[in-house]
């Protein structure tokens, strides 16, 4: 004997009235139901927006009395399983940058001559200091500088030879203010590659790269 098909209700002559009622009436045992299958209240609470929005699109189709709630729960069963997928994508993803943050070698060195560089960084505008950063850490030729800030390649050579001099007074200044033996910035620069280039051979972890690229030869 074939199954008999549920019947779609009519359209509702006032679609908002309908939906407040079905909020009333469900609301609590919709959020009963996505806590007992939930950790976090909040992560419930989406569960159950998502499923009166799914309603309202399609509040045409939302069976009338007693059966509306089941409609409902089905609906939130879906939406539950969505959820646990994109919970699953991001642990997965979560794992994925964890496992390569660890293959990478840490920016920073925690000796003296690193802390000099970043206190000079930190000293220049933003623009300065993302330029360096692109150039350093990103390891990235000018043209493709060029891509990523939106400007022309000459506006990069520019751009750059700028912050390298500003970065190289910036260092001045701390060892000025530190009472520092005299030295010029590119001795200071020059010492920090050489120990950049030791500290290869050592398990500890690189100096940043700037140091090295700060006196690299203007195209």
């Amino acid at each position: 004997m074939a199954r008999q098909r549920r019947a779609i209700p009519p359209p509702p002559s006032d679609p908002e009235g309908r939906f407040v009622e079905l909020f009333q009436e469900n609301r609590i045992a919709l959020l009963a139901f996505a806590l007992r299958r939930l950790v976090v209240a909040g992560d419930a609470a989406d569960v159950v927006a998502e499923t009166f929005l799914v309603a309202w699109r399609r509040i045409d189709e939302v069976p009338a009395g007693r059966e509306a709630r089941p409609w409902l729960f089905g609906v939130a069963r879906r939406v539950l399983a969505n959820h646990h997928r994109g919970e699953d994508r991001r642990s997965a993803l979560t794992e994925r940058l964890t496992a390569e943050i660890d293959r990478l070698d840490p920016p920073f060195q925690a000796s003296s001559r690193v802390d000099e560089v970043q206190r000079a960084m930190a000293r220049l505008k933003k623009d300065d200091q993302e330029v360096l950063r692109l150039v350093a850490w990103e390891e990235l030729a000018r043209d493709e500088i060029a891509t990523v800030l939106g400007i022309s390649r000459t506006a990069v050579r520019v751009r750059l030879h700028r912050a390298r001099r500003r970065l190289a007074e910036q260092l001045q200044d701390l060892a000025d203010d530190e009472g520092a033996p005299e030295s010029t910035p590119a001795q200071l620069m020059t010492s920090s590659a050489q120990s950049d280039t030791s500290n290869r051979h050592s398990p500890s972890a690189p100096t940043p790269p700037w140091t090295t690229h700060v006196r690299m030869e203007e195209a």
